[in-house]
């Protein structure tokens, strides 16, 4: 069966990469947002310890675009190419290294000991990097390039949803295949008991008319007993509702989770009072189709 492909405003996978990136001034801000299954959504925000208060805006600017998975931000800032960095001096360190050695010079009567401190070898004292701006200033080009890599990760999320809708309806189509089979065999279920009971009562000497009463009572009790014409209904509505899910442009993992749970107890219970060596089969075979299905649901946003 051909299908038209979804577009990208349709369903959605969990599963997705973005890039973005701005420059202000001197420094590139540079954002890579990843995200995988989660069945909650999870951002979690990777910035530069000096940006750290804008953690906050990222996340509720991700969020309003991400309902459902674990996604990693991370931001890096770094000199735009072309422009250096800055040699940056921490002097209050650096006078606690030197009070540091003096105290232990004048324990160890190491008097010569201050005389051989070396800035260059203590660690954090000098360091080339970028002086960052304050964080209200730096959440303009922030912004511009989280927007950005939500942009990418969003199409790649809908390009990886609309194959899993393609493939998740072919595996729906074999379900309600094997669905079908079912329901036709089922009528013949209640007569093959009938001509059983005839053969069992005959073998056993028992020559009692097929129409005695009976034998209809006991063959009546039995086709009542498995009767699945009620789980057929809702398997059947079921795969309408799934179908327009697949069709959606909302979040519908959930859903769409909890349906393959309500198909997955109408088959048990087809399984159980059918009764039928065929159509036990047939339920296997549905399950291992609709459990395909359920791992693809998994991904779904």
């Amino acid at each position: 069966m051909v299908r038209r492909r979804g577009s990208l405003t349709a369903m959605k996978s969990m599963t997705g990469f973005g890039r973005g990136e701005a420059q202000s001034g001197d420094l590139a801000y540079r954002v890579e947002l990843s995200s995988v299954n989660r069945k909650q959504a999870d951002i979690v925000v990777s910035l530069p310890r000096e940006l750290a208060p804008l953690e906050p805006k990222v996340r509720e600017l991700v969020g309003q675009k991400i309902s459902r998975g674990r996604v990693n931000v991370s931001i890096n800032v770094a000199a735009a190419d072309g422009a250096g960095g800055q040699v940056q001096v921490d002097e209050a360190l650096a006078q606690q290294y030197l009070k540091a050695l003096r105290l232990m010079a004048d324990q160890l009567g190491l008097h010569d000991l201050p005389n051989a401190f070396d800035p260059m070898r203590a660690p954090g004292v000098i360091s080339l990097g970028e002086q960052l701006p304050e964080p209200d200033d730096a959440w303009p080009a922030i912004e511009g390039a989280v927007g950005e890599a939500l942009s990418a990760l969003l199409e790649m999320r809908a390009a990886e949803g609309a194959h899993l809708r393609e493939d998740m309806l072919a595996k729906l189509d074999s379900l309600q295949e094997h669905v079908s089979a079912i329901e036709k065999q089922a009528p013949d279920v209640a007569v093959r008991y009938r001509e059983n009971l005839h053969k069992r009562l005959a073998g056993a000497g028992l020559e009692i008319d097929l129409d005695d009463d009976r034998v209809l009572r006991e063959v009546g009790i039995f086709a009542e007993r498995c009767d699945i014409s009620e789980e057929i209904t809702r398997l059947a509505s079921h795969f309408v509702q799934c179908k327009t899910y697949l069709e959606s442009g909302e979040p519908v993992g959930r859903s769409l989770d909890f349906l393959a749970q309500e198909m997955n107890r109408e088959l048990n219970t087809i399984g159980s009072k059918a009764n039928d060596a065929t159509i036990a089969q047939r339920v296997v075979e549905a399950k291992t189709e609709l459990e395909k299905i359920r791992e693809q649901v998994q991904n779904v946003e």
